[in-house]
């Protein structure tokens, strides 16, 4: 399963159901590794939106930091701003569906 780091202002918003997507900028790093988990269209990398996937979040880097469990959906679009999102900057958005606490 992903394990992806967040600050503790996401997490929180997260946790408690207020924030519906993370966002993560499109590079090779996240290319590779959420096109290990999610369905993406051949060659261009774009993901389908087809499938749900569980990632854990942990608020920090330690393996005793807090951490929930996401499912969630791949899309690719810009962001909110009160999310977290630069206006108008092109993201991969993790659509979140559920969240379960560890």
């Amino acid at each position: 399963m992903l394990t992806l780091p967040i600050k503790r202002q996401w997490f929180e918003m997260i946790k408690d159901g207020v924030k519906l997507e993370e966002y993560r900028d499109i590079t090779p790093y996240y290319t590779s590794r959420f096109s290990n988990i999610f369905e993406m269209f051949p060659y261009s990398k774009i993901p389908t939106g087809l499938d749900k996937q569980r990632i854990l979040l942990r608020n920090g880097y330690s393996s005793t930091s807090p951490t929930i469990e996401i499912v969630c959906t791949l899309d690719v679009g810009t962001g909110r701003e009160e999310w977290g999102a630069a206006p108008g900057k092109m993201y991969y958005i993790l659509k979140i569906t559920q969240v379960r606490s560890i």
